[in-house]
């Protein structure tokens, strides 16, 4: 996964759409009383806090970022929470909880096979796995024509050309049930959900800061050095065409699509 650490320096206060997913897939999951919970890809920790509530298991919140667990554990220190430096590919659980949740993460696995065989080992038998990310490859119409908006600029025309993807995505729920059963586990359901939201440029443009910004502006997902100005180009440039997105009263219809799956280890 990308390093969130400067993304988590606002994302608390500007994550609204990842919230929302995130209480949508926490509504689809059941969580008894004694139930061990890890919440994968826990960023600032505000689902671990809820997880907390619903259990006196054991709570756990893994992500890669530092900066996003430094939030976490200054938000709710004193809630019992166990918040931990990690990723899924290397996740070195074995019947360990009954609950996964993955909110917002599952996208970023650079191996998802592997990712999902480690979180399918760490479930108890019987134990689940609940899934909310960006599905389909214009996941965002919106943050996908922005992007490519940096072709037809001549400060960003040159160094976009060499941005490589570090997202996997699929176009269908089956094939996101697929990668699941492959490794083992049982899904109990799959689908893509559409999503839409006026908001003005700023709003969109915050959105967009929250984790396309960590693909789109980092210098990792590129095969070339990036010029000194780039990054304040590239920003201007999607700014610009987000203002152009808007109607006569100024707002963006932004649009997403979602997989929700709930996947059970047999």
């Amino acid at each position: 996964m990308s390093d969130f650490t400067d993304i988590s320096k606002h994302y608390r206060h500007s994550a609204e759409l990842q919230k929302s997913a995130g209480e949508q897939l926490f509504g689809m999951t059941v969580i008894n009383r004694t139930d061990d919970v890890l919440d994968l890809g826990c960023g600032p920790g505000h689902l671990t806090a809820a997880v907390r509530k619903l259990t006196e298991g054991r709570v756990i919140g893994i992500d890669p970022s530092k900066g996003m667990i430094e939030k976490a554990e200054a938000a709710y220190p004193d809630q019992r929470i166990s918040f931990l430096i990690g990723d899924a590919e290397h996740l070195d659980m074995a019947d360990a909880v009954d609950v996964i949740f993955c909110n917002s993460t599952l996208q970023w696995f650079r191996d998802m096979n592997s990712a999902i065989a480690n979180c399918c080992r760490a479930l108890r038998s019987g134990g689940r796995m609940a899934v909310q990310a960006p599905a389909r490859h214009r996941y965002c119409p919106n943050f996908v024509h922005a992007a490519e908006s940096l072709l037809q600029d001549d400060s960003t025309r040159t160094t976009f050309q060499h941005f490589r993807s570090p997202w996997i995505f699929f176009d269908t729920a089956e094939e996101y049930a697929e990668v699941f059963e492959r490794v083992g586990f049982r899904v109990l359901s799959s689908e893509i959900r559409e999503v839409s939201m006026m908001c003005p440029p700023e709003k969109v443009m915050e959105m967009f800061d929250t984790g396309a910004a960590a693909a789109y502006l980092n210098p990792e997902c590129y095969d070339c050095t990036f010029p000194e100005d780039y990054i304040a180009n590239a920003r201007r440039v999607i700014v610009q065409d987000f203002a152009r997105q808007a109607g006569e009263d100024n707002l963006v219809n932004l649009l997403f699509s979602r997989i929700y799956l709930i996947a059970q280890k047999p």
